[in-house]
């Protein structure tokens, strides 16, 4: 009945929706209150009132639920492009360069369909968000994987070296990064630009680097993103709103690229016809309003922080070991049975909902999302201590 090819990638979908569906089905035994789900990224913030009064607002506004541009809306790709020129040291960006989409994973899609033939490779660090693979494999391209685990999740430049071949189209990074909270650090993406010059030049090539950042304004410390747009001069910006603004449910992201980019306007057209032909057509009027309106705030990133710190601090001290995450809303955790799949198995005799890291492409690990009500990940801890005790992490 239906694709043989769409049946094997049901098989291998998404662990978090497995999971998720798990925790339905705990809660209807053990009551809601019971079940600790760490599984789903779902923001549990609402959204800013400068937001909310912005739908309110432009709601009744004549003509703003027509058609538009299938680029978006003329002001809002200017606040769009003002918004990343602020960190742009060199050429900014006009309107031009700038695509409303219908979140980070529409715009992902239109860029891919621009500019992928069928066979060429696009690189991808793992862990990586599962969805990448389905994206590539959606415009027929074929997914190639670098792990980061020997580089503390962060880029391995000397496996980029070797993964990159004449076919390579572009390179996905991510950061922060889903799942692991890490931040790529900009001597790193400096040395990646160069390792990528020397590549182009020797295959007569240019490659694409593809930036994911949907969590870029969760980062704890005060620390810096740096703008990839400064370092990669084929670079393109993809983001959402999704968490910055608490509105997942809105789908309304946009695709940014970098001017210098050579024969850059057909690039757009590219961009534009794509957005248009994969059937999103222009990105949803209203959260464009929105996000315009809303674009120097953000959910509370301190509640954030206040819930990293104390779910770092409890489970390392039962005897877990993860990196310290500086974003995002994600711990990365390594599995304390070698098998992660298991673990997350047995982690359900607790009540406890995980991902295991093998859903990321990096088994031997687990994530937890901590964009749940603080309450829960309080009630949580006890069931914690149990289960560490059951696994001989504590005594």
């Amino acid at each position: 009945m239906i694709s043989n090819e769409i049946n094997k990638n049901m098989q291998n979908s998404s662990w978090i929706r497995k999971m998720f569906e798990e925790g339905e089905r705990l809660a209807k035994i053990h009551g809601k209150e019971n079940i600790y789900d760490y599984s789903i990224g779902n923001p549990f913030a609402e959204p800013p009132i400068e937001v909310i009064n912005s739908l309110i607002k432009h709601s009744s506004e004549k003509g703003v639920h027509r058609y538009m541009s299938n680029a978006g809306f003329l002001d809002v790709r200017k606040t769009m492009a003002n918004e990343i020129n602020k960190n742009i040291i060199d050429k900014k960006l006009s309107y031009e360069h700038v695509v409303m989409t219908c979140g980070a994973a529409g715009a992902l899609n239109t860029v891919l369909r621009a500019i992928l033939n069928p066979g060429e490779e696009v690189i991808v660090f793992t862990p990586y968000f599962v969805e990448y693979g389905f994206y590539i494999q959606n415009h027929n391209g074929i997914m190639v994987t670098i792990n980061n685990e020997k580089t503390n999740f962060q880029p391995n430049l000397d496996e980029l070296k070797k993964k990159i071949t004449k076919k390579t189209k572009a390179i996905i990074i991510n950061s922060p990064n889903n799942p692991t909270g890490v931040v790529y650090k900009e001597n790193i993406l400096k040395e990646m630009s160069l390792v990528i010059k020397e590549k182009e030049e020797e295959f007569n090539s240019k490659i694409f680097i593809i930036s994911d950042e949907p969590y870029s304004k969760i980062v704890y410390n005060n620390i810096k993103i740096p703008n990839i747009l400064n370092i990669f001069e084929n670079g393109i910006i993809v983001n959402s709103f999704s968490k910055s603004l608490g509105l997942a449910g809105e789908r309304i992201g946009y695709i940014a690229v970098n001017p210098k980019i050579e024969n850059v306007s057909i690039l757009m057209n590219a961009l534009i016809f794509c957005n248009r032909t994969l059937g999103f057509g222009n990105a949803p009027a209203l959260a464009q309003k929105a996000v315009a309106d809303g674009i120097n705030s953000s959910v509370n990133i301190a509640d954030y922080q206040e819930k990293r710190d104390f779910l770092y601090d409890n489970l390392t001290r039962l005897g877990f070991t993860m990196v310290n995450p500086e974003g995002t809303f994600y711990l990365f955790p390594k599995s304390p049975i070698k098998n992660d799949i298991e673990f997350v198995k047995f982690a359900t005799k607790y009540n406890i909902l995980l991902v295991p890291g093998s859903g990321f492409g990096c088994p031997g690990y687990f994530r937890m999302s901590y964009c749940v009500d603080f309450n829960m990940i309080k009630r949580s801890i006890s069931a914690f201590e149990k289960m560490a005790k059951d696994l001989n992490l504590i005594k």
